[in-house]
């Protein structure tokens, strides 16, 4: 009764860190610590997490990649004229800190035990300024990204815009020579479905490449204005359709083994099972490049 009085005790007397009243987000990985609104959220949605730990937390962010030593957090953290079991109360503030952010002690990705001295918060930190006491933390568009900066949801490195936006491009034009070459071509797609498919089968199959091609020439020109011209809706719309893209680009995959007899079965395994990739990689080059409506949106929630 006497340690759970003195835990009180200390809850209701520590004193606020001097980053809570200024305003500051601090974003690593998913997740970010609201200074001003007292918040840790991942991905946007808020994380329940106690007073001690939280305070923990801002103090190793603040000094991120610097050992925060054990005497360094009794000072912040317990006044000296408190009486309570240190040891117990700072191992249990950080266990749950682990746990809030799916960390362990063995294998750490943010909180790096070092033994009889303090820990160190291991992944890069960005920090940021609140706009309007809203809590809001903008992700940069443009191509002065700081170094550092992770993206908010892939937990990756965020890369320029220019370069996802060079890659989109390429995927879209390398599927509209796909289509184009298909329908020039049309007697040579049927000639070779024919040596595999007799009668209706090399029809039907002749029938889905042109009718997936020609509802996909409209469809890769649609995307590559919309990036040309950096249409910053395209994320969202793209996460819309990529069902339908997914289907559509599945079937365009088995394409390299209709040139197996010039190309050779392996050679048509290996381009069918890249092309079997591509429209994930689409949308991750998606969610790279329009990534800062989403966050803003998110925030303002």
């Amino acid at each position: 009764m006497l340690h759970y009085a003195s835990l009180v005790v200390v809850h209701c007397s520590m004193p606020d860190l001097p980053e809570k009243s200024s305003g500051r987000i601090a974003r690593f990985g998913v997740f970010e610590l609201d200074l001003a609104a007292g918040e840790l959220r991942k991905s946007g949605a808020k994380l329940r997490l106690q007073e001690q730990p939280f305070q923990v937390l801002a103090l190793l962010l603040e000094r991120a990649g610097d050992v925060v030593t054990r005497e360094e957090l009794r000072q912040k953290l317990w006044p000296a004229d408190t009486f309570v079991d240190f040891d117990h109360s700072l191992n249990t503030a950080v266990n749950k800190l682990r746990e809030t952010l799916g960390d362990s002690a063995s294998s750490p990705r943010y909180i790096e035990t070092l033994a009889r001295r303090g820990y160190r918060f291991l992944a890069p930190v960005q920090q940021s300024k609140t706009q309007n006491g809203r809590g809001r933390a903008e992700i940069p568009s443009g191509e002065d990204i700081p170094a550092g900066l992770l993206h908010p949801q892939l937990e990756v490195p965020m890369p320029r815009r220019g370069f996802t936006r060079g890659l989109l491009a390429l995927i879209q034009v390398m599927y509209l020579i796909f289509y184009l070459v298909a329908l020039f071509r049309l007697h040579a797609v049927h000639d070779i479905a024919d040596s595999f498919f007799s009668g209706w089968g090399a029809t039907a199959l002749l029938s889905i490449v042109m009718v997936t091609a020609g509802i996909g020439i409209p469809l890769r020109c649609y995307l590559l204005s919309a990036i040309g011209f950096d249409y910053q809706l395209l994320g969202e719309k793209f996460l819309q359709i990529f069902p339908f893209i997914l289907a559509m680009d599945q079937l365009w995959a088995v394409a390299p083994f209709l040139l197996t007899q010039k190309i050779g079965l392996g050679a048509a395994f290996a381009a069918s099972a890249a092309l079997l990739y591509v429209p994930f990689s689409e949308r991750t080059l998606i969610r790279m490049a329009y990534v800062r409506r989403r966050v803003q949106e998110r925030h303002l929630a």
